[in-house]
């Protein structure tokens, strides 16, 4: 949404990007979501439509087309599951009618803006997609996920613009019959005057006793988290997290194991320092956006602790963000970032990677024991 040891071998000053030796680079060009079926085919979504991979996402089928909308060049505006009765539910972004007006002088949002959140569904593999419908009108932004419950609930977080003062909200949506209908949660405000400021670009996953853990992006130097003790309906523990984020988005995935796995832009650079710049459109508060370096972290008590932040991947001068996470097996994450430039928002260069589990969490533990 905005510009701007063995693990620090390379000055910042360089533009070379540096890949932690744990990492491997996918053999993959495309960037998600994608959606393992239980014979092993690999499914992904884009503009046109449902793809399928029977090689692990080297080559793929020919588009299958599902509705007009859907935006494969915006990271994070997309994402679909398949339910454990089988059923595929897609929820997106629907770029079709998208209006966006700000006016600075007031530091609000115009009465036309628009992007809305839309669902459509398939209970035939993919073939053919019904009840495609708006299920959030106004202004929507990006956000991090859609999962599914241990209970059979449908859940993903929502990012809404409101006036008076102008910011993002935030709140989600929650479906009991495989995403025919929905239902939407109380919100989250945590104040802020600025089009990118506020509550934003939520992410989310279930917890091991079913409690719902929602990180939230803020401009306030670290991520805030919010709890729901009943599946989404309500957030009703709503506080500051121990995780420092810059003005970014993350990526929070349960992993088969029972771990939380975290992908994000931290506050400051590994090493050195980051000049926060003056952007009082964006955000009322002096705020870091940061996005040269991509950290990860676990935790194995449900996000009360984390491990030390290992960054990733580095690309000095530009940027790498809005994380994307996929468990393509267990214990095996890919990550990508919708966001990879070599200069700010200039020369893309993808960034496609794969590690593994047990191999990350057996260096984290020898670097803290001053091994690694």
């Amino acid at each position: 949404m905005i510009e701007k040891g063995d693990e620090l071998v390379m000055s910042r000053n360089l533009e070379e990007r540096w890949i932690h030796p744990l990492a491997e680079q996918l053999e993959i060009d495309r960037n998600g979501p994608f959606v393992v079926l239980q014979d092993g085919t690999l499914l992904t979504i884009d503009t046109d439509g449902i793809r399928k991979s029977v090689d692990g996402g080297k080559t793929w089928s020919e588009a299958r087309f599902i509705c007009e909308g859907i935006n494969s060049k915006e990271p994070a505006s997309y994402y679909f599951l398949q339910t454990s009765k089988g059923t595929i539910i897609l929820v997106y972004l629907n770029f079709t009618t998208r209006c966006f007006v700000w006016n600075e002088v007031d530091k609000e949002p115009g009465k036309d803006c628009r992007l809305e959140v839309w669902s459509i569904r398939s209970i035939d593999g993919g073939e053919s997609w019904i009840d495609n419908q708006r299920v959030v009108d106004g202004y929507n932004a990006n956000f991090f996920g859609l999962i599914q419950t241990s209970r059979g609930r449908i859940i993903f977080p929502v990012e809404h613009l409101v006036s008076s003062p102008g910011r993002f909200i935030v709140f989600s949506l929650y479906s009991d019959d495989e995403g025919k209908t929905w239902k939407r949660s109380n919100i989250i405000d945590l104040g802020g005057h600025g089009h990118h400021d506020g509550a934003t670009e939520p992410t989310l996953t279930e917890l091991s006793d079913g409690r719902i853990l929602m990180f939230i992006r803020t401009n306030l130097d670290r991520f805030w988290q919010a709890i729901s003790e009943d599946g989404g309906r309500y957030w009703r523990i709503i506080k500051p997290s121990i995780i420092d984020a810059s003005s970014s988005p993350g990526y929070l995935l349960r992993l088969h194991s029972g771990r939380l796995v975290l992908v994000w832009n931290r506050v400051q650079p590994e090493n050195g320092t980051y000049e926060r710049p003056y952007l009082p459109q964006h955000s009322e508060v002096l705020s870091s956006w940061f996005r040269e370096e991509l950290s990860i972290a676990f935790s194995e008590d449900d996000g009360n602790t984390w491990t030390e932040p290992v960054v990733i991947a580095r690309q000095p001068g530009g940027q790498l963000s809005y994380p994307y996470l996929f468990e393509k097996q267990p214990g095996e994450i890919w990550i990508i970032a919708g966001f990879a430039f070599k200069k700010r928002w200039e020369e893309p260069i993808p960034l496609r990677l794969k590690i593994y589990e047990e191999d990350f969490i057996s260096f984290i533990k020898k670097r803290r024991l001053g091994y690694g």
